[in-house]
């Protein structure tokens, strides 16, 4: 899909045609939509394609006055099982306009595409693609709050049932805080390359604006590695907790076992067919009571040693 919008009077407005200082933006583009927007800005094809490939990872490029700048952006892969993931898009600067490139449709381009980013501004450039970059840390630091809440109500869950539905839940959590963790390092150099201001022109005004994504970026980095480090520990800690419940519940079967075989072995042999006949064999209570007294005796000493 095709959009073009551009900054009219403080509004973003879209537009029908491409206009000088107008940001063009691809939501999974079609061969001719990819063509058109080449052939029609004087794009370098490969940049427009670069961001297509979701195995792509956030780097810069320059040639010929265009310069390519990949992200990963955070997106939510399954509603139902809440797991989230990165993709790549691409922001391309041309001398007079700026073109983003994504897979899929995010949250970070609706709320410049609603207006929602009051300070962007399509004719302003460098101050409009840091402003992309801020959301998009910004958009990491809340995903990664929402896992905090989401790992907070799969604990309270573990403690009561201890099933292994949520201990997926948890390992899916475990591997999307991976995908934020390698994104957002991988977004981190980039941001560091753009800062040195050797491959994108950088206003005064834009190096505080620069320094509050990377600020942003590296508090995301470090709440990732804290979530991680805490999901890591409770899933062990829970495995242990399992396998220990296991143990207690093998303990106490054996413990019955052995104690319905005492009666099994005393009237084991007064099942036998033997001619000579056995003790008791005409107070049928005597050998009931032995076993009873008997399986009283051996409960107890289980009980003491903590074994039943």
């Amino acid at each position: 899909m095709l959009t073009i919008h551009k900054t009219i009077e403080g509004k973003m407005t879209r537009l029908e045609k491409v206009e000088p200082g107008c940001w063009v933006n691809l939501t999974y583009p079609s061969e001719d939509e990819l063509n058109t927007v080449a052939a029609t800005l004087n794009v370098e094809p490969s940049f427009l394609r670069a961001a297509l490939d979701e195995e792509e990872t956030s780097r810069i490029d320059t040639e010929e006055g265009q310069t390519l700048i990949i992200i990963d952006i955070p997106a939510v892969e399954k509603d139902d099982a809440v797991v989230y993931s990165t993709l790549p898009m691409g922001i391309i600067v041309t001398e007079q306009h700026i073109i983003t490139v994504c897979l899929k449709e995010t949250s970070v381009i609706r709320d410049f595409q609603d207006g929602m980013i009051k300070a962007a501004r399509t004719q302003q450039r460098t101050s409009f693609i840091l402003n992309i970059l801020l959301v998009v840390a910004k958009r990491y630091l809340q995903y990664l709050k929402q896992i905090d809440k989401i790992y907070n109500y799969m604990e309270r869950q573990l403690y009561k049932s201890q099933r292994n539905k949520e201990l997926i839940q948890l390992l899916d959590l475990e591997k999307s805080l991976v995908y934020f963790n390698t994104s957002l390092k991988a977004n981190e150099v980039t941001l560091e390359k753009i800062l040195r201001g050797r491959i994108v022109t950088l206003y005064e005004e834009d190096h505080d604006l620069l320094e509050d994504v990377l600020i942003e970026v590296r508090q995301a980095i470090e709440m990732a590695n804290i979530y991680s480090s805490i999901i890591s520990g409770m899933m062990d800690a829970f495995a242990s907790v399992i396998s220990n419940n296991l143990n207690v519940i093998m303990k106490v079967l054996t413990s019955i076992t052995i104690l319905l075989t005492i009666p099994n072995i005393i009237f084991g042999f007064y099942g036998m067919n033997i001619t000579g006949g056995l003790p008791l064999d005409q107070f049928w209570w005597i050998p009931l009571v032995v076993a009873l007294a008997l399986i009283a005796i051996v409960a107890v000493l289980l009980k003491r040693r903590d074994l039943f």
